[in-house]
């Protein structure tokens, strides 16, 4: 069963947040957009352009009333250990966004990510503020994600909520969306 229009799957964990060590769960974001995403390791290759990135971006997602949780089966401990260490040491440094622990893979199983070997694909969801997911996406460990790209799906994914209209192929953010009939495809493509 696609997770897709489904309610997304309940977690509650420890995670790096600001420094400190929190408790985090997937009720504190009742009420907001959430991207949660899923990256291999701390201390690898791709994963910490791809943290780095989702962290330079941050306030264009809160703009959105989105949340970013970044989600590998280090431990917290680890992640802060990863977020101490300057970017210009292969580091992450100080995030925008908290790092949770899923120690084990629970999660990133739960979330159907779980790759071989106990680390997670690099999985992508945007869950609604009803805790509905309304996009994943999944790369395999190799390739890293477009930043960009998931701000444009969540603008859609708020605007098609808002307006009742859909987005066609290549919609941008302050593009009219388009009715969900022949008539709105006869409009687009004709």
């Amino acid at each position: 069963m696609s997770i897709i229009g489904n309610a997304a799957p309940a977690f509650s964990s420890k995670a790096a947040k600001n420094g400190e060590i929190v408790e985090i769960s997937l009720d504190d974001y009742k009420g907001k957009w959430l991207c949660l995403f899923f990256y291999p390791l701390d201390f690898t290759f791709v994963c910490p352009t791809e943290l780095v990135a989702f962290s330079d971006r941050a306030a264009d997602f809160n703009a959105a009333g989105c949340e970013i949780l970044g989600v590998s089966v280090d431990s917290a401990h680890t992640h802060m250990a990863w977020m101490r260490t300057p970017r210009t040491e292969a580091g992450v440094g100080a995030l925008n966004y908290p790092l949770l622990q899923d120690l084990g893979g629970q999660i990133a199983s739960d979330y159907d990510v779980l790759a071989g070997g106990g680390v997670a694909f690099r999985g992508l969801f945007l869950i609604d503020p009803e805790g509905t997911v309304q996009h994943s996406t999944v790369n395999n460990l190799p390739v890293g994600r477009n930043v960009d790209e998931v701000l444009r799906l969540l603008h859609a994914f708020q605007f098609t909520k808002e307006s009742g209209n859909v987005c066609p192929a290549n919609w941008v953010q302050g593009d009219a969306g388009m009715a969900a009939s022949l008539d709105g495809v006869k409009g687009h493509i004709g």
